[in-house]
């Protein structure tokens, strides 16, 4: 796999660049969900090296982005800049995938292209998608907690409180690794990465969410739906509804799988995203 690159642009992201092969048009670009960072899609990220370009995006607030103290941290205005990327780098023959609250941007990112008439989305991937309103889990409730940021990153234990956030989402507990404990805990070691998690906590559902859930049965971009069937998160309902709204959709629910497929079963997403690239059956399972 080729060195990866950090890509420089003025916008308020944090984008990480993975080069395919010289030949190939595609680009995959992958969108982490909240509180989470581009780590979530190391497991993918190899082979998707081998079809075509792939970029990580951290959006304003999350991983390594800059993290303005500016209050535009809603889902619209975190959308709004990955489409000013999308049109930055000029990317076409796009496959954007979105895990949990990057599934969300990236169902307002293709209807804002959809909007706009420019045909670059190819495909899209949904990993555990907020998509619709639902009980917001519990983590996303400490973004209301009227405490000083900077007192937060100095008192609370993070790496602790994040190890029991990772184990109360995913299927099995005991799959929990200190690596992930680690990556998902960095963003929140300095008080600016606590201040903004907690201003897309408090912005995290668009207060027009029904009337853009009312328009997914436009977007006719081939997509894949990947859902844990043990999802405590964004529940398999959410993905049901979705499949059922989408005019192209393929859903795969994972067995014994929570909120995080991509990293609690690497090599069964892969073979499912793989075979979806490919317009090939899914593989057994």
């Amino acid at each position: 796999m080729t060195r990866p690159r950090v890509v420089e642009t003025a916008l308020p992201l944090h984008v990480t660049e993975h080069p395919g092969p010289p030949d190939s048009a595609e680009t995959f670009l992958l969108v982490h969900g909240y509180g989470g960072s581009s780590y979530s899609w190391h497991p993918w990220v190899p082979a998707l090296c081998e079809r075509g370009r792939v970029l990580l995006v951290d959006p304003r607030g999350g991983g390594r982005a800059p993290k303005p103290d500016d209050g535009r941290y809603g889902a619209h205005d975190l959308a709004d800049r990955l489409v000013e990327l999308v049109r930055e780098l000029d990317l076409r023959q796009l496959t954007v995938a979105g895990h949990s609250l990057g599934g969300g941007l990236s169902l307002l990112t293709a209807l804002r292209l959809l909007d706009a008439d420019e045909p670059r989305l190819a495909r899209l991937v949904l990993v555990a998608a907020a998509a619709y309103p639902q009980r917001l889990p519990p983590f996303v409730g400490l973004s209301k907690v009227p405490w000083p940021t900077d007192l937060m990153a100095r008192t609370v234990p993070f790496r602790s409180l994040i190890a029991g956030v990772l184990r109360s989402i995913v299927h099995d507990p005991a799959t929990v690794s200190a690596e992930q404990i680690d990556a998902y805990t960095a963003p929140f070691l300095e008080a600016e990465g606590v201040r903004a998690a907690m201003d897309v906590g408090r912005r995290i559902v668009p207060p027009d969410l029904e009337s853009l859930a009312a328009r997914y049965d436009t977007i006719e971009t081939p997509t894949l739906l990947i859902w844990g069937d043990s999802d405590r998160v964004v529940p398999r309902s959410v993905g049901e509804r979705l499949a059922a709204a989408l005019p192209r959709a393929r859903r795969e629910v994972i067995p014994r799988c929570g909120h995080v497929p991509v990293e609690e079963h690497p090599e069964a997403t892969l073979g499912i995203l793989l075979a979806f690239l490919d317009g090939t059956p899914l593989p057994a399972r």
